[in-house]
């Protein structure tokens, strides 16, 4: 993976991006994997809750696959793509409920989705140079910079 970083926040360029969203999305054969950029994840601030929809939902693109509450923000985690929830990674945010915070690309991912509109709709998504001179911007108007939770300690 290579990874373009401007004030803190990283940006793969070998991923797919609605940047409307700010949702990144991995393609892995008839599937897809998302998650929240690493600006989202950081506007947001430390994850407390997910609620997920359904496995087996069948969804349009931008519609909900999971509600999520942050220290500093309510709000739904929108699908890029039209098709069937297949998986949440629940298992993970069960045992850390900031493994987004932590790992955004990785193991804070947060569903996967088979799309039943990929060729109408991938187009819609932007390659890693364009979502890094997207969040260039976005940094810079809203001061971000971007930052990782520290480990979880029990």
């Amino acid at each position: 993976m290579t990874d373009q970083t401007w004030a803190g926040c990283i940006v793969p360029d070998d991923l797919l991006y609605d940047v409307a969203c700010d949702v990144w999305v991995r393609r892995e054969d008839d599937e897809v994997v998302l998650g929240m950029t690493d600006v989202a994840q950081t506007a947001s601030g430390r994850l407390v809750q997910i609620t997920w929809l359904r496995v087996g939902r069948t969804v349009d693109r931008h519609r909900p696959l999971a509600a999520i509450e942050s220290a500093k923000w309510v709000g739904p985690f929108p699908t890029p793509l039209s098709g069937v929830l297949v998986a949440v990674n629940a298992q993970a945010f069960g045992r850390d409920i900031a493994v987004a915070n932590r790992d955004p690309y990785g193991a804070g991912w947060l569903a996967r989705v088979r799309p039943t509109r990929w060729e109408q709709e991938a187009g819609l998504l932007v390659d890693g140079r364009q979502a890094f001179e997207h969040y260039r911007q976005v940094i810079a108007e809203r001061k971000i910079t971007c930052f990782r939770c520290a480990e979880q300690t029990r």
